[in-house]
């Protein structure tokens, strides 16, 4: 086979195992020609050679042998020297639909590809409020590639808070800023796997080279590792070796370093030595504001739609725990208006979404609302769903329904209901008139949020 015949090759090849895929393990390669029946090529490392010939090795001797039918075996060789004198950078192009590794140096360390990112996943559609700017600072801080002011990063929290953007952002802002730096990224389970590869195979040496060679490690869900006696070893020593090299690392994960259970005191000593940055709860502001920068790439897909102001507001108080939900709830909430050829209001906001509002809402039933709302006002639970109408009475009893309204999945019905039998819409007004109050009156907007955060918690 000859080169030219493998540069053809190659288009069946990337369409056949992926883009991504091709541009990571076989673009790399360098075809030196075909001898005894065996196609030779020159591989960055022994580890990249193995892997490619352990998971792609049929494929391309099918490939080869449809060209040449006198190649029965592939072989990898590895030139040390060549590979330590290649030292430009390469940017390989981005692909608009397949988020690409962040690795640019054709190294050794490059060529072992960490997990993908993610190109949505960038400080520019990341919305910054009160739960997340300390986080959000840092990581800016650090995206600079300055001098190392704090190693490592630390950044934890729950799910659907952020961890990963942030990971992403400071990522692709070093690839911008800096594309010559080695930068690997890739979660604890890929790390742990490729430790246990490397054990199997004997490539060790190919294994410390390449993660310790890095100038940025970034590391997500660093909780995996924990338990794991031989990962955690290799991984201590891999974090040693890069800071007395004073090269950056970043971590993210679940929890603080000293709540994740099984996890080595020196591991857990070194993690907290730098700044550990806890990512909150987020709170109705930043919820809404997530909300409202999603909309407008909604309408991008979607120019004919238009929502409801109300429904943002009411998502953002009705799925307060996960963002990554929230994303997706107002995915689906325009798809399906599209399909259905309506307004997106609240009616068809709460048809589409039953089932995440019922997973998301935190048990609050109406009976609770209730009491609360009457002990706000210094009012009986009796005269609140009594019949009197008098303003003292009657306006805690408004403000306790759209309460109902807004955190329960209750129907308009069965609110009623429980305020004395009243019909649904004596409800409807009353929601309608604490929507306009709390515009107009500014006392109104406030205990509805401190009666509203009272209930969340």
């Amino acid at each position: 086979m000859t080169r030219d015949q493998w540069g053809a090759l190659q288009n069946d090849i990337c369409k056949t195992i992926g883009q991504n895929n091709y541009k990571v393990w076989i673009e790399p390669l360098n075809y030196e020609g075909a001898e005894s029946g065996v196609a030779i090529f020159q591989a960055p490392t022994n580890f990249f050679g193995t892997y490619v010939s352990q998971n792609y090795g049929d494929m391309l001797l099918s490939q080869i042998a449809s060209v040449n039918p006198s190649v029965r075996r592939i072989h990898f060789k590895t030139d040390v020297d060549a590979r330590e004198a290649v030292k430009a950078p390469r940017a390989p192009q981005m692909a608009a639909e397949v988020p690409e590794p962040v690795q640019q140096q054709s190294s050794a360390s490059d060529l072992l590809p960490g997990a993908p990112l993610d190109k949505r996943f960038t400080f520019d559609t990341f919305v910054v409020g009160k739960p997340n700017e300390l986080a959000h600072a840092a990581a800016r801080r650090v995206a600079e590639g300055g001098p190392v002011t704090f190693n490592p990063l630390f950044l934890y929290g729950g799910v659907g808070l952020g961890k990963t953007h942030l990971m992403h952002a400071i990522a692709w802002e070093l690839r911008t800023r800096q594309p010559n730096l080695n930068v690997l990224y890739l979660s604890a389970e890929q790390f742990m796997y490729r430790f246990v590869q490397a054990l199997r195979d004997r490539r060790m040496m190919d294994f410390k080279s390449i993660f310790r060679s890095v100038d940025v490690l970034m590391v997500d869900d660093v909780q995996f590792i924990a338990g794991k006696d031989s990962t955690q070893e290799e991984f201590f020593h891999t974090f040693n070796a890069l800071v007395d090299q004073n090269k950056q690392i970043i971590i993210s994960a679940d929890r603080a370093p000293d709540e994740i259970k099984d996890l080595e005191n020196r591991i857990r000593s070194r993690l907290q030595s730098g700044l550990v940055v806890d990512l909150h709860p987020t709170d109705y502001e930043l919820r809404l504001g997530i909300l409202q920068s999603k909309v407008e790439a909604q309408r991008a897909i979607y120019p004919n739609l238009e929502i409801d102001p109300r429904v943002l507001e009411f998502l953002a108080h009705r799925i307060s725990t996960n963002v990554r939900v929230l994303e997706g709830a107002l995915t689906r909430l325009f798809a399906f208006a599209s399909l259905v050829g309506r307004e997106i209001n609240i009616d068809l906001t709460q048809e589409c979404l039953a089932d995440v509002l019922r997973a998301s809402e935190r048990k609050v039933s109406i009976e609770e609302i209730q009491r609360r709302v009457a002990e706000h006002y210094n009012i009986r639970l009796s005269e609140m769903v009594g019949p009197k109408r008098v303003r003292t009475f009657a306006r805690p009893r408004q403000v306790a329904m759209y309460l109902c309204k807004q955190l329960t999945s209750r129907s308009l019905p069965e609110i009623g209901r429980k305020f004395g039998g009243r019909d649904h819409t004596t409800v409807m007004h009353g929601v309608r008139r604490i929507e306009e109050l709390k515009i107009q009156d500014g006392q109104i907007a406030e205990d509805l949020e401190i009666l509203r955060r009272t209930l969340e918690e």
